[in-house]
């Protein structure tokens, strides 16, 4: 009797859903020529899967990854790997953990007396700056250019005469050009601008692109931005930091000699070295 019923209890174990059975990374899901496939292969495939396939139902997901990985053994048992897929494996191995190394120190790296101290030290000391709210209107001429100040002294409305007459990309638009700030517009455009008054036209302004009739709306005075403004920059800026410190400590604590050998840069291009 204990015999049959283990026996059922067997029967009924293979039966079940894989779900709803005892799992473990090491879990067999298929076996290829003697190889076998395990849970923790798809688990692994899946966490460098693009987004796009992240996204995709679980069962869809699931049978995919598996079908590709028995694919790519039944390939593999048929490759006949030379000199040079053995190097190209190695470099895929250390470059693999090398990015796991770099990923682990950049995580914890990043806490929020980290972040805050780069704040400071970023725009603790940060002077407000001005910014311009401006438009412009873009001809090829000075002559052009002297022209639409004469329309617009004679009191023609500035964005009617942008929308007509400027073949810059603002034009359909009034010339508007909303705020900029210093650096962003090229220097001779940014030095006309910071002399002018909010409501006045400027005289003719040369710059690579043309000529301009620069009408300045208003300015305003914006001082160092909010932390969640620029949260990212920082995370990545103590990131980065983070990184090159501890390269640098495992660089120099590391015992490294370099070959004396004179080698010719150029036989880095010669493949067939693989091959030997």
């Amino acid at each position: 009797m204990r015999h049959i019923l283990t026996s059922a209890a067997a029967t009924l174990a293979l039966c079940l859903p894989l779900q709803a059975q005892a799992q473990d990374a090491s879990t067999v899901l298929a076996t290829v020529n003697g190889t076998d496939i395990t849970l923790g292969h798809l688990i692994a495939l899946r966490g460098r899967l693009p987004a796009q396939y992240q996204q995709l139902p679980d069962d869809v997901l699931f049978q995919g990854m598996l079908d590709q990985l028995i694919q790519q053994q039944v390939l593999t048992d048929v490759a006949e790997p030379g000199p040079a897929d053995e190097i190209w494996l190695e470099n895929e191995r250390r470059a693999y953990l090398a990015g796991r190394a770099l990923e682990e120190i950049a995580a914890g790296a990043v806490d929020e007396a980290a972040v805050q101290a780069a704040y400071d030290e970023a725009y603790a000391d940060a002077e407000p700056q001005t910014e311009f709210n401006a438009s412009h209107i873009l001809v090829e001429t000075e002559e052009a250019a002297q022209e639409i100040v004469a329309r617009i002294e004679a009191g023609e409305d500035f964005a009617e005469v942008a929308r007509e007459a400027s073949t810059g990309p603002s034009g359909p638009n009034g010339g508007m050009l909303g705020w900029f700030g210093k650096g962003m517009m090229v220097p001779a455009f940014e030095e006309a601008v910071a002399t002018m008054e909010p409501g006045t036209i400027s005289a003719p302004v040369e710059t690579q692109f043309g000529w301009h009739v620069i009408k300045l709306n208003e300015t305003r005075e914006k001082g160092a931005p909010e932390m969640s403004e620029v949260r990212a920059e920082l995370e990545a800026e103590v990131q980065n930091e983070a990184v090159e410190a501890e390269i640098a400590r495992l660089t120099d604590s590391a015992e490294i000699t370099r070959s004396a050998a004179e080698i010719d840069p150029a036989v880095v291009r010669d493949d067939a070295l693989l091959e030997n």
